[in-house]
């Protein structure tokens, strides 16, 4: 507030925000220049109002440029339909959108579960729910109902926003919130198409007061070693101001058409889908597919003169099996965040394109931490350096003892004293996983990675058990706790098994109940039992018979398995298996 104890004014917000901006758009290539960006401190900002509506109509005009474009293809590779709209007209809609949702019961604070594939009503929902101050809880679209029903009584949901094809997973969810569905009729839904028919007073949309840059924006729901799914609580400063970090390692310029590979529900659809190419003024393009196939999307690519392209590196370990030099983008900027790229994929991409691909760290519960960014040296393994905004400490997991010579292992940290810029405002409902995230002055990533002397970083892997399979988080609990509720099963443990396309796959090693036979027959009905009850990302696709080391204590030894999994799967050779292994494609076909 200001010194009558009033908030300020949007002006304030909108000048700080834009000085950031422009500050790391100057810098781009002087790192050191960067990391003093002048930090935005408005007490009140709301990243819809103050900058991307400001953005969309400068000093009484309209920006016409193309803000969001969505290519939907066949499975031929042919377009079936495209859809551009301006940073005006996207603007406008918002308001149009906030204003209908307010006549629903919308209020500030509510919570709305945004069940939604890559379509137009996905960005107009979201710049109206912040315009709303209403707290968005994006969910995957391949979320199970069980999971569903979890969000909606965890999340204290209010309101559902929900594609048609998938309002079915809310039946038999009970309770007294908003049901829209987008798309074709619904019984029991309110039609989110009623929207486009909503008049706006004359004086337009108008919020109901002012945001605090620190009120909740978004919850997101991410995996874990716990029972539970953890809850992640950002702000309207922590992941829309955080994602400058993301602008800048991404390298995104205004006028740029960036393309990122990633689903809604996850973090990383807002990072590279949603904040950080409106932050820069950048065109989002979204490249819809029936089933992911390499070449129709690099033609779209082309078409579309896209100038940044982000991916997992399971998109670019399918992308590098074509002959990349057949395509001849107008690329500046190509990126992968994920999982960590393999040197020989970032070398075919320079050969093809000579563009360098450049890898970058960063997690649910913060924006972009680490990275290569534009023009500067890329080291081959290496994720990079720390971003604007971020500093990096590794620390000691015995000692707590902070590590400073090259080499030397520790867990990737972040001191609490240097205000992290896009951190989390912490684990909702989990005081206990809260405050050992932030243990001794620290917020702990759980991941561990060396340092080498000249400050590249470069990772190693998780502290505990949780494991990427195709850029999904994979929590070996919940994979067990289904599994163990198969008659025959007595015991099992989940853990990663090299793969050469998804990285790695579940594996599930199982204990059999006295009596139960462990052959063909049972693998399958267990591998079917499994894939009924988990999401398609979850899916346990290898299964192996066998005795589970054990502690002293009796805890299962997953670091054992894990080891096992990589001398048995991760060589050149074809994929060995175990005496009684079955893998999820001997029963398909």
């Amino acid at each position: 507030m200001d010194q009558t104890g009033t908030p300020e004014s949007p002006e304030r917000a909108y000048a700080e925000f834009r000085a950031a901006r422009d500050h790391l758009l100057r810098h781009r290539g002087d790192l050191d220049g960067a990391r003093r960006f002048p930090r935005p401190q408005a007490e009140y900002f709301n990243w819809a109002l103050d900058w991307f509506d400001r953005e969309a109509r400068p000093e009484g005009g309209e920006n016409r440029s193309v803000a969001l474009r969505v290519v939907d293809l066949a499975p031929d590779g042919s377009t079936v339909a495209e859809t551009a709209l301006t940073f005006a007209q996207l603007s406008d809609r918002s308001d149009q959108v906030a204003d209908w949702l307010r006549g629903l019961g919308v209020r500030r604070g509510d919570r709305i579960l945004l069940l939604l594939g890559n379509q137009v009503a996905l960005w107009e929902v979201m710049l109206a729910a912040i315009k709303l101050g209403a707290v968005v809880i994006p969910a995957s679209t391949l979320l199970a109902p069980e999971d569903l029903a979890d969000r909606v009584a965890r999340g204290d949901v209010r309101h559902v926003i929900a594609e048609s094809g998938l309002t079915g997973g809310f039946a038999g969810i009970d309770g007294d919130w908003t049901r829209i569905a987008v798309g074709a009729q619904v019984p029991g839904w309110l039609r989110y198409a009623e929207s486009a028919d909503h008049r706006l007073p004359t004086e337009g949309f108008v919020p109901d007061g002012p945001t605090r840059a620190d009120d909740p924006l978004l919850l997101y729901f991410t995996s874990g070693t716990t029972s539970r799914p953890k809850l992640v609580q950002h702000t309207h400063r922590s992941y829309p101001v955080g994602h400058l970090s993301t602008m800048y390692w991404i390298g995104l310029r205004p006028g740029d058409v960036h393309l990122n590979v990633s689903s809604p529900g996850w973090a990383k659809h807002a990072w590279s889908n949603f904040f950080a190419p409106w932050n820069a003024g950048a065109e989002i393009l979204i490249v819809n597919q029936p089933r992911f196939s390499a070449r129709p999307l690099l033609d779209t690519l082309v078409r579309c003169e896209v100038t940044s392209f982000c991916a997992p590196p399971t998109v670019w370990r399918m992308l590098v099996l074509e002959k990349l030099s057949d395509w001849q983008p107008s690329l500046r900027e190509l990126v992968g965040a994920g999982e960590p790229l393999n040197p020989e994929i970032i070398e075919r991409v320079q050969e093809a394109w000579g563009v360098t691909l450049r890898d970058g760290f960063g997690q649910t519960e913060t924006t972009a931490q680490v990275g290569n960014p534009p023009q500067f040296p890329v080291k081959p393994g290496s994720m990079g350096v720390p971003l604007p905004g971020y500093e990096v400490a590794l620390v000691d997991a015995v000692s707590g003892a902070v590590v400073t010579e090259p080499g030397a292992e520790g867990e990737l940290c972040l001191p609490l004293d240097s205000s992290p810029l896009g951190l989390m405002t912490g684990y909702q409902q989990d005081p206990e996983r809260q405050a050992e995230a932030t243990a001794g002055g620290f917020y702990h990533t759980g991941d561990v990675a060396f340092r080498d002397a000249d400050g590249y970083l470069t990772y190693v892997g998780r502290t505990d058990d949780v494991f990427k399979s195709s850029d999904y988080r994979i929590s070996p609990f919940e994979l067990e706790s289904v599994l163990i509720e198969h008659p025959s099963v007595a015991e099992a443990a989940v853990v990663p098994s090299p793969d050469p396309v998804r990285l790695s796959v579940p594996k599930a090693f199982v204990v059999l109940v006295p009596g139960a036979t462990a052959d063909r027959e049972t693998a399958g009905s267990v591998l079917a039992f499994a894939r009924e009850r988990l999401a398609p990302y979850k899916r346990v696709r290898r299964l192996e018979f066998a005795e589970l080391p054990k502690t002293v204590s009796g805890k299962i030894r997953r670091v054992e398995l894990r080891g096992r999994e990589a001398d048995l799967h991760g060589g050149p050779e074809a994929p060995a298996r175990g005496e009684l292994e079955f893998w999820e494609e001997d029963f398909t076909g």
